[in-house]
């Protein structure tokens, strides 16, 4: 199988990971970086944060704002993300919006936040830099009525008249997206309604990715029966004559997932170690390039061994590196040394960039001091890049 060359890729570059950023940027983000090294402060510091909003305390949602918010958000509206997606294009990063609201569970809610996915697939339609729209299904449907179809329980009549308006939802959203070509990420979410989910999913890849993947579900590997999740999956798109989206993360409901399995008596279906999750993530990727005339493939990670083996791979199986079918994505805010360095040396990338009201956004922005505090070192790795870049410009 021939190879390609493509230019080595250093994530210690902090030159090029902090180009977009002004010395006073850095003295911000190096602020923020060292309180979220503080576990004390970060689990205080979020109760008053919350406390503040509630209560409406004079300049507490200019702070935060101007601080968390600006770091790890695009803005309160679509509008206000647009310089976001400017800056980021100019450094050939795409941007991924977000709606990070957390809906109210009426239906009113799910239809809003069906409306607001529509509207970011119509601004990425007019936008070279948007690659992807994205949403979760519990943003437009009851997720205690996608639990009841996991469990195979029967829905009353009004249940069913729920599901299928919840139904029709997805596919509006994967039908604008196809009409556009604009490629859209079905979010994963918790283990007892994900099946659901997948399901969801898949049918809509059956009905829009006949010609290319334009809709993309999403694998927690932190599950070990996930990579086999994704064997299957891409079994039937080979029996059905349509493309595989896939994008591959981690997981974000560990702590959850543990608990809740922990109740209900079941297995935890989350892998004993984050070796064995690293592990499972690095075959789920080989896997994917070795069926990349099938299997389109977004690596949503900020951990470095497996962004530079995706490199690797791609060069061992003859991907150039602007090939349309490989992606790689990081949180807004949150590694840059790992998206800067892949877009300046040519890779497909992007940034998912979070927006909403500063107050409906408060669970995500807390989610992520939680997870920088909580990951190994990573908040520790911000700062200790940050310090770097800033002692490099100081001997310039």
């Amino acid at each position: 199988m021939p190879t390609t060359q493509a230019p080595p890729v250093s994530f210690d570059d902090t030159a090029v990971a902090f180009a977009s950023k002004s010395d006073g940027d850095l003295r911000k983000m190096y602020a923020l970086f060292a309180a979220m090294n503080n576990n004390l402060l970060v689990k205080t510091g979020g109760g008053l944060m919350k406390t503040a909003l509630k209560w409406s305390l004079p300049g507490s949602k200019f702070l935060i704002k101007h601080s968390i918010f600006e770091q790890f958000c695009g803005g309160e509206t679509i509008r206000e993300c647009l310089p976001v997606i400017q800056e980021l294009g100019r450094y050939h990063i795409g941007t991924i919006l977000d709606y990070s609201v957390e809906g109210e569970g009426d239906e009113k809610s799910f239809d809003r936040t069906r409306d607001e996915i529509l509207a970011t697939i119509e601004l990425a339609h007019r936008s070279e830099h948007i690659p992807f729209s994205v949403f979760k299904v519990t943003g437009v449907a009851d997720s205690s009525l996608l639990e009841k179809v996991q469990a195979g329980q029967t829905l009353t009549a009004s249940e069913k008249a729920r599901y299928e308006r919840a139904q029709a939802r997805v596919d509006a959203i994967c039908a604008q997206a196809h009409r556009y070509g604009v490629r859209v990420f079905v979010d994963a979410e918790e283990s007892w309604f994900q099946a659901t989910i997948d399901d969801l999913a898949y049918t809509m890849m059956a009905r829009y990715n006949k010609e290319s993947a334009i809709v993309w579900n999403t694998y927690q590997l932190y599950r070990h029966d996930r990579l086999e999740a994704i064997r299957q999956a891409h079994a039937a798109a080979v029996a059905g004559g349509y493309f595989l989206g896939g994008k591959l993360v981690r997981g974000a409901y560990m702590e959850k997932e543990a608990r809740v399995a922990t109740q209900r008596g079941y297995a935890n279906p989350i892998n004993p170690t984050k070796n064995a999750t690293d592990a499972l993530y690095d075959e789920a990727l080989r896997y994917c390039v070795q069926h990349a005339e099938r299997i389109s493939l977004c690596a949503g990670t900020h951990n470095e061994a497996s962004s530079l083996l995706l490199t690797k791979l791609m060069q061992e199986h003859g991907l150039q590196p602007d090939d349309q079918r490989v992606w790689f994505a990081q949180l807004y805010g949150m590694s840059d040394n790992l998206t800067y360095n892949l877009a300046n040396a040519g890779y497909n990338t992007a940034k998912y960039v979070p927006y909403g009201p500063v107050e409906a956004v408060m669970p995500y922005l807390l989610r992520r001091a939680d997870e920088n505090t909580a990951i190994s070192g990573q908040s520790s790795r911000e700062f200790l890049l940050i310090q770097k870049e800033m002692t490099r410009r100081k001997q310039k």
